[in-house]
């Protein structure tokens, strides 16, 4: 096994393990390292697969930023050794049937399509183009997933500060 495997597996492995760690931790600020260990572990990845790029954005954008201002909101309300209560069994049965679902459907997704070389261009990799296309709303614009994301990291955020401060009340 080449050393390029070895890391991918143990990045992947990683990702796997601080990921269930992070939704079944019942301490709050652990949960936050955890999911800090996996996007960190994404970046790792983005760099592997050679978008050095992206693994920039994913370490300064979302480990950096998102998982610090959470972490932050957490000792700010004074919650650190707060531990969350335990899921009941109907939320943990439909979590199961819904991750189960989503795999099921990501797999069949991927194993039908036909995946073939392009025919078009490839893409330029300066900073001119790099902004242009974060910026564009057309075929290769990234403004309306960037938005999409944002709005749902603005909704974790609200939940995580709503479950530190439900105790407070």
């Amino acid at each position: 096994m080449t050393g390029p495997k070895i890391i991918f597996f143990i990045l992947a492995i990683s990702i796997v393990v601080f990921s269930i760690l992070s939704i079944t931790s019942r301490k709050i600020l652990r949960a936050a390292i955890y999911l800090l260990f996996v996007l960190v572990a994404m970046a790792g990845l983005y760099y592997m697969m050679n978008f050095p790029f992206l693994a920039a954005v994913q370490l300064i954008l979302y480990a950096g930023g998102i998982v610090v201002l959470i972490i932050f909101s957490i000792l700010l309300t004074s919650q650190i050794n707060s531990k969350l209560e335990p899921p009941r069994r109907s939320h943990l049965l439909s979590g199961a049937l819904t991750a189960i679902a989503g795999i099921a459907l990501s797999a069949v997704t991927i194993l039908q399509f036909a995946f073939k070389p392009s025919s078009k261009p490839a893409i330029g990799t300066d900073m001119r183009t790099i902004g242009l296309q974060l910026m564009g709303t057309g075929e290769n614009g990234y403004a309306l997933p960037f938005e999409v994301i944002s709005i749902l990291l603005l909704a974790a955020l609200v939940g995580s500060i709503f479950i530190a401060l439900k105790n407070r009340t």
